[in-house]
């Protein structure tokens, strides 16, 4: 029987053949023209989970997308690891600002990636972490070296919120019964400097709606006479930042856990170039919070963004307007101890009081999750600690992640269960941006790493 590495290298054009399939399918949640598609992707890794050796595979009905499950229970004594996955993605616009097609996954090499790329929407976001899980499983199954049990749980609504996975877990708490919750969708820190986060910010989502007379009216006749909801919003958007880059809305920071010097200094120990950075980004200089570096400002400070404005007239060339509506939707990330609905709260009662009489202003809230810290010293971040260090030839760095995954909290309320977020991604893959991508190295140093996470989890779980 061959070994796990024989196997994977035996394999690899098939595993990357059949994740480009996967990638081929526009599963965009978001959107509800694309449902079918979405059902599609579900039945996929289901077929996937099947062919890789899974048992009781099940596409289980939510209030919404349908989660994907599957076990394989091949000792009642043993550890159970419970992989997180989503295989519903971003929706992909500006398709304009895409080098090749997003849901036509095309290899290209790239200064990061020299190895080269893989060009698709879902590459790295969540498709191709999750699916290095369906490949590291079958790679056990082959070379008969499961170590213990697996279940499977791959949803189709984390990039809408994943609205409908509390419910379900309270439904299936049982089903879920376990030791650990594996989840591949996040970066570290480079390719030849592993990390793992051991921390998220929350989330609070929102779109405003303003509204100034009840047509679009002509600017020359109406202009300078009646508020232009575009004007006011943009106003009153510029003030929610102060000139040292602080949130200004009453209360935003009074929940917040300050680190302490130490802390913050053990956190600025990760390796982080700054000229890099902007390069990347081709950005002249750096902007934020005062007083802050930029791995806190993006990993244990709270924010506040713009990600998407409009109103008006947007098509080509000329139509003078002044419209009738304005909208923004906006975003913050939140760190320990700051909760969502109280935040939600604090922005809506403070975005209503900046509205002039002159116009009308509407707050609806989206989404929002909690931000969550995770223990070092477990033994599930132990195992993928060990896991890392055999394969990179190196210890991995903690860190705490920009992003919001606000699955980990629930997860630890339902199931009382710590998530572990080892993830293979590299931030400058563009995640939700055009032209997202995920290296072929990543892709494959992932099904080798996996398997030593269950190898090393059951061997300390034992002990």
């Amino acid at each position: 029987m061959s070994t796990q590495k024989e196997y994977l290298e035996a394999n690899k054009q098939r595993f990357l053949d059949e994740l480009f399939a996967l990638l081929r399918l526009p599963s965009v949640s978001a959107d509800v023209k694309y449902k079918d598609d979405v059902l599609r992707t579900a039945d996929m890794v289901a077929d996937s989970l099947r062919k890789a050796g899974a048992d009781n595979v099940e596409i289980m009905p939510t209030g919404g997308y349908p989660i994907v499950y599957a076990d394989k229970i091949i000792d009642a004594t043993l550890p159970t690891v419970i992989v997180y996955g989503h295989y519903d993605v971003q929706p992909a616009d500006p398709i304009n600002l895409w080098h090749t097609p997003p849901f036509e996954p095309t290899i290209k090499t790239t200064e990061i990636h020299p190895e080269g790329a893989i060009f698709a929407r879902g590459s790295c976001d969540d498709k191709g972490q999750m699916y290095m899980h369906v490949k590291a499983f079958e790679v056990m199954m082959q070379t008969n070296t499961l170590p213990c049990n697996v279940k499977f749980m791959i949803e189709g609504e984390e990039e809408v919120g994943s609205a409908n996975l509390g419910k379900f877990l309270q439904d299936n708490k049982e089903r879920y019964n376990g030791d650990v919750i594996l989840i591949s969708d996040t970066s570290i820190i480079a390719n030849d400097t592993p990390s793992i986060d051991c921390g998220l910010r929350g989330l609070a989502y929102m779109e405003v709606e303003v509204t100034g007379p009840n047509r679009d009216l002509h600017s020359g006749v109406y202009g300078g006479a009646v508020a232009n909801p575009a004007n006011v919003l943009s106003k009153m958007i510029a003030s929610l930042h102060d000139d040292n880059g602080h949130v200004t809305i009453k209360g935003f920071y009074d929940d917040v856990i300050e680190l302490t010097t130490q802390e913050r200094i053990e956190l600025n120990k990760a390796p982080f170039d700054i000229t890099v950075y902007e390069k990347d980004l081709d950005i002249a200089t750096i902007q934020g919070e005062k007083g802050y570096t930029t791995i806190e400002r993006t990993g244990i400070r709270p924010t506040l963004d713009v990600n998407g404005i409009w109103g008006g007239y947007t098509g080509e060339g000329a139509k003078t307007v002044l419209p009738s509506k304005a909208y923004a939707k906006i975003s913050m990330r939140l760190v320990p101890n700051q909760n969502s609905d109280k935040v939600t709260k604090l922005f809506t009662d403070h975005f209503k009081a900046l509205a002039p009489a002159s116009v009308k202003v509407k707050v609806t809230p989206h989404h929002g999750g909690e931000p969550v810290v995770i223990p070092t010293n477990s033994i599930g971040y132990k195992a993928a600690e060990l896991a890392m260090t055999e394969t990179y030839g190196k210890k991995p760095i903690p860190t705490r992640g920009g992003g919001s995954i606000p699955i980990v909290a629930l997860f630890k309320s339902v199931l009382k269960l710590d998530s572990i977020l080892m993830g293979f991604g590299l931030d400058s893959d563009a995640l939700h941006s055009p032209n997202e991508h995920y290296g072929l190295v990543n892709y494959y140093k992932g099904i080798e790493t996996i398997p030593l996470f269950y190898k090393h989890f059951t061997n300390l779980k034992k002990n």
